[in-house]
């Protein structure tokens, strides 16, 4: 398969580009600098030279994107699997009357608008792709029935995400295309911290099998666990 993932230079999306390339999948490893791949990535590449490929894609910048799928169009013609995973999270610990707004734009710019541009401009790849999937890395910040007092910018920006994803879920469902918003569960990333309980390589092969259709996840559910199981919305 054709996987996309994005910011797939550290944390979950590294693991994510692992866990593809070890199952044998062709990786579009996108990150901002993709042109320019450092670290770990590069040695996931030496390894996997005819699998792995990085590809300069700011999910900010809608010319990027466009940029990014053109390369991808010109070059392997389609995509089987997308995932959205390159986001943010600042103003942890910020007091509503402490918010800095131009922190929370920068925010929806990731972690909202980021997966719309990537959606807009490879659906059509993927569409000539088979037993396609649409993974959104969302969060149980998300959730609107279990909302806490905290965390202003990435919740409502995963709030949102989810229902974009339901609003795709819904465009696509006569393409027999898989649509899901992911929490990936509180995993050792720089996002997570190192008190984390659990690691990225599990979350990661666990979406592998939802997207080798190995999990299979209910028909009517699209904002779900990394295992597949179902999220308070």
């Amino acid at each position: 398969m054709n996987i996309l993932v994005t910011g797939a230079n550290r944390g979950l999306g590294l693991s994510l580009s692992k866990a593809a390339a070890e199952r044998g999948h062709t990786l579009f490893a996108c990150a901002r600098n993709g042109d320019q791949p450092t670290g770990s990535l590069i040695d996931l590449i030496e390894a996997y030279p005819n699998q792995v490929f990085s590809i300069a894609l700011d999910v900010t910048d809608e010319n990027s994107v466009t940029d990014a799928a053109v390369t991808v169009k010109e070059k392997w013609g389609s995509v089987d699997a997308i995932i959205n995973n390159a986001g943010v999270l600042y103003e942890r610990d910020a007091k509503i009357e402490e918010l800095d707004f131009s922190l929370l734009e920068l925010t929806m710019n990731v972690n909202l608008y980021g997966p719309m541009r990537v959606v807009k401009h490879f659906l059509p790849l993927l569409y000539k792709g088979t037993d396609q999937t649409i993974i959104n890395i969302s969060s149980d910040a998300g959730s609107i029935s279990t909302a806490y007092g905290g965390d202003y910018p990435y919740a409502i920006s995963k709030t949102a995400l989810n229902m974009f994803t339901k609003q795709i879920k819904h465009y696509v469902s006569d393409k027999n295309i898989n649509v899901y918003a992911v929490h990936p569960g509180w995993i050792k990333t720089d996002m997570g911290g190192e008190r984390a309980p659990g690691s990225p390589e599990e979350t990661a092969n666990n979406l592998m099998d939802i997207i080798e259709k190995k999990k299979i996840v209910e028909d009517d559910l699209f904002f779900i666990k990394h295992d597949g199981e179902s999220m308070k919305i």
